[in-house]
């Protein structure tokens, strides 16, 4: 064993390695178990459709207010399953496949493979054989996954026109199905404080990364992590006294450095805005249908990938892409102070920001980044929101506060904030040429005299 400061490091390393995974798994058996506001449990290979745009009752990290979810959880360890996709008539859509590493895989909709019908194989690792007839093969790397669907939706009036389109999707096995493995569970009399890297040697186990990552998951061999279930005794149910201040000061540096990494984001701000392009391009392995496999699009960097990973699912877990959505956060205002309800504030758009699809600001908490209960019902303003105000010169200044204005047009454009701190997320879906290069710049954050 390597001294203790050694192993303090290397604990801390393999929480931001397993982070992502971690959380991602956790929340999967959520959504098969308890659900999600709207979004029913429901078992493997079902999906859940959500009833409604989401709220303050969907507890979920940064989930957005402009689409309606259609959410299955995969599991392929008993064979392909076939996907059928209705013809959205134009609307737009995208169905985003995350595997348990939170990697972003493979996309089908607007903007990867149109609005028209399709069908797709879906194929766990490892899988060889004939793929149907008109159908596209989708391989999917680990055998656990999840189908992220989001359906555009222009407000109440339009979720029973959405709802037709969620009955079109069809999740079936395909060929001769056999038993499926599920999520595997920890093993029993570990204590609370080591529960996340017993997790995580169960789990990465049960869900091998490319080759590449489990060559750096040799490293992790000292803190027991590579002690294979369940055929190895966990080692932490009755770990020595120095692995347990290591795991769990490392966890602890860890955990501080993600939170400091999701605020300081992991590019430059620009008008206190972190707006980057690339925070979902770690997946550098398993790029199919409807990715872009670009240089552009694919961290070199390793080591740095994996932190990027981390910030990614702690701030916005199953994002996509930015070519497919871009999502850009603030935290202080002009002057470098943190957001408050106590104060109020205003963004002037001078333009619509450039997309192909559509966009939206939306009110979050922190350290949450959970949507906030106010009393008109509105977490996010938009190119889609009714009845908003504008200039005479075509541009749209946004409310930011916590009561309600009295005048005109601050009312119309209110987007109300909570009590205590918040950050607003605004997201560009299809953005265009300006959003990716960076020309287009974002409005800072204006306090209010």
């Amino acid at each position: 064993m390597a001294d203790h400061l050694s192993d303090h490091a290397l604990a801390a390393e393999a929480y931001v390695y397993g982070y992502p995974l971690v959380f991602d798994l956790s929340e999967v058996q959520r959504f098969t178990q308890i659900g999600m506001g709207s979004l029913a449990a429901a078992p493997f290979n079902t999906f859940s459709h959500a009833t409604k745009l989401a709220g303050p009752d969907d507890k979920f990290v940064s989930v957005n207010n402009d689409t309606i979810y259609s959410i299955a959880q995969l599991d392929l360890s008993g064979g392909p399953l076939l996907l059928d996709v209705p013809d959205s008539g134009g609307r737009y859509y995208v169905l985003q496949f995350v595997d348990a590493w939170t990697d972003n895989f493979a996309y089908v909709g607007t903007r990867a493979t149109g609005t028209a019908r399709g069908s797709y194989l879906l194929t766990p690792p490892g899988w060889e054989g004939d793929v149907p007839v008109k159908a596209r093969q989708i391989a999917v790397p680990t055998a656990v996954a999840t189908i992220v669907g989001r359906w555009a939706c222009d407000g109440e009036a339009d979720v029973s026109k959405v709802a037709v389109l969620q009955g079109g999707l069809v999740l079936e096995p395909y060929g001769d199905p056999g038993p499926t493995a599920g999520i595997p569970s920890p093993s029993a009399g570990v204590p609370d404080e080591l529960a996340f890297f017993e997790k995580l040697r169960v789990w990465m186990q049960a869900f091998p990364p490319s080759a590449a990552d489990q060559d750096f998951q040799h490293v992790l061999g000292p803190l027991g992590l590579l002690d294979a279930p369940p055929a190895s005794p966990s080692p932490y149910v009755d770990p020595p006294d120095f692995l347990v201040a290591a795991l769990v000061n490392g966890r602890e540096e860890a955990m501080a450095e993600i939170e400091q990494l999701t605020r300081a984001g992991t590019t430059v701000p620009l008008n206190g805005w972190h707006n980057n392009p690339h925070l979902f391009d770690y997946n550098v392995d398993h790029l199919g249908l409807g990715t872009v496999d670009q240089p552009q699009w694919r961290f070199a960097d390793r080591r740095r990938a994996r932190q990027v990973r981390a910030v990614a699912a702690r701030v916005g877990l199953w994002g996509n892409h930015g070519y497919e959505a871009v999502y850009a956060q603030v935290f202080e205002d002009a002057d470098g102070r943190q957001l408050n309800g106590a104060d109020r504030y205003t963004i002037t758009f001078a333009e619509p920001p450039p997309v192909d699809a559509f966009w939206s600001l939306t009110m979050y908490d922190t350290p949450d980044y959970y949507l906030v209960d106010n009393p008109i019902g509105r977490y996010s303003i938009g190119d889609r929101t009714p009845g908003l105000r504008h200039g005479a010169d075509g541009s749209l200044t946004v409310y930011l506060q916590h009561d309600e204005p009295h005048d005109e047009p601050a009312r119309s454009n209110w987007l109300p904030a909570p009590e205590g701190d918040f950050r607003p997320m605004l997201r560009l879906y299809q953005p265009r040429p300006a959003v990716l290069d960076g020309s287009y710049v974002l409005p800072p954050v204006i306090r209010s005299p």
